[in-house]
């Protein structure tokens, strides 16, 4: 339990993700000028807590075991992954359910009683922009904490 605890490399990540999350809801206090915590638990939005996290996680590798290392390649392709289905898959989910939604509230203006799906999450993936900012956030954050925490040796 002790190894987990002190796993450097697993918290820098989650740190990452939750700064990420932070500034999704003071971004919405400054630019909209409301509170909404809510903000902290949803997906989508900038930045990208997931790309964050493994930008964090690939920094601390990369310095920890250098960037010519099989786990660094490793933890490259997977978050290569991530940052591709948040831009792509998850992307198009988002914007499928918009759809859905103005096509649902068409249909209700024509059935009128009766019809009364749940609108769908909208907010699914991230743009392009803020993949970016979680990439470069997750990167910062995770040199920053392994420069000031990491320490070799036994």
């Amino acid at each position: 339990m002790q190894e987990l605890l002190n796993n450097l490399w697993l918290w820098t990540g989650f740190a990452a993700a939750i700064i990420a999350q932070l500034i999704k809801v003071l971004l919405a206090l400054i630019l909209e000028k409301r509170w909404r915590p809510g903000l902290f638990m949803e997906t989508g939005g900038m930045p990208s807590s997931h790309t964050a996290l493994v930008a964090a996680l690939c920094t601390g590798i990369g310095y920890t075991h250098g960037v010519g290392s099989p786990i660094f390649a490793v933890a490259v392709v997977f978050s290569s992954i991530v940052m591709y289905d948040a831009t792509g898959v998850r992307r198009s989910a988002g914007m499928q359910a918009r759809l859905l939604n103005e096509l649902m509230v068409e249909i209700r203006e024509l059935v009128r009683e009766g019809f009364a799906p749940q609108p769908l999450r909208v907010l699914l993936g991230h743009t392009y922009l803020e993949v970016a900012i979680g990439l470069l956030l997750g990167i910062l954050i995770g040199y920053t904490s392994f420069q000031l925490f990491y320490v070799s040796g036994p």
